[in-house]
């Protein structure tokens, strides 16, 4: 799944669960803890693998469920401790919605042996899905029924985003305009 698409199936999840469980559209901070969590396995995974060559494959160690539990459950637990634990668990719906959607494919065709990242090391990785460089990966985006699912998906988010007030930008422009002033001032 692309990156948009990962954060397309988050964030419907954290709102989801977030008006199911808090009676409340998502927090600003909260929706933006969802965004990276949506993002942290491909952040970790693909340049230890594509670029450094330290993992076999772009799905491997951030995106096995054993590993995704542990950073999880300490991050829920951070959050708990400074008294944010709603952002605990919009990280965490996020980090966990993304080996999941990464093997929806896997799954409904039947490839099952495609999945068994989600619980290395136990079972050895699948047969790598790339070793291409970022750019190269994006350069070979083909136009299939998956990826046009995925823009379908990223429209209703960005409509649920909108109903809900578009939590998380407020934040990032605040945040965007004190590193700028920060950056000038050095």
């Amino acid at each position: 799944m692309w990156p948009w698409g990962h954060l397309a199936v988050g964030y419907l999840l954290y709102s989801g669960l977030s008006r199911w469980r808090f009676d409340r559209v998502p927090g600003s901070v909260a929706t933006l803890a969802v965004a990276f969590g949506t993002q942290f396995p491909d952040l970790v995974d693909k340049p230890l693998a594509w670029t450094v060559g330290v993992l076999a494959s772009g799905r491997s160690l951030a995106h096995s469920l054993l590993t995704a539990c542990v950073i999880c459950a300490l991050v829920v637990w951070y959050a708990r401790r400074r008294g944010r634990p709603t952002i605990g668990v919009a990280f965490a719906v996020g980090y966990l919605s993304h080996p999941f959607a990464d093997g929806v494919l896997s799954f409904v065709s039947g490839e099952f042996r495609y999945l068994t990242y989600l619980v290395w090391p136990v079972f050895d990785l699948p047969p790598s899905e790339t070793d291409q460089s970022f750019l190269a990966h994006f350069l070979g985006i083909e136009v299939t029924p998956f990826f046009l699912l995925q823009i379908v998906l990223v429209g209703l988010a960005l409509v649920v985003w909108n109903r809900d007030g578009r939590p998380g930008l407020a934040a990032l422009r605040g945040w965007l305009l004190t590193w700028r002033e920060r950056a000038v001032e050095q």
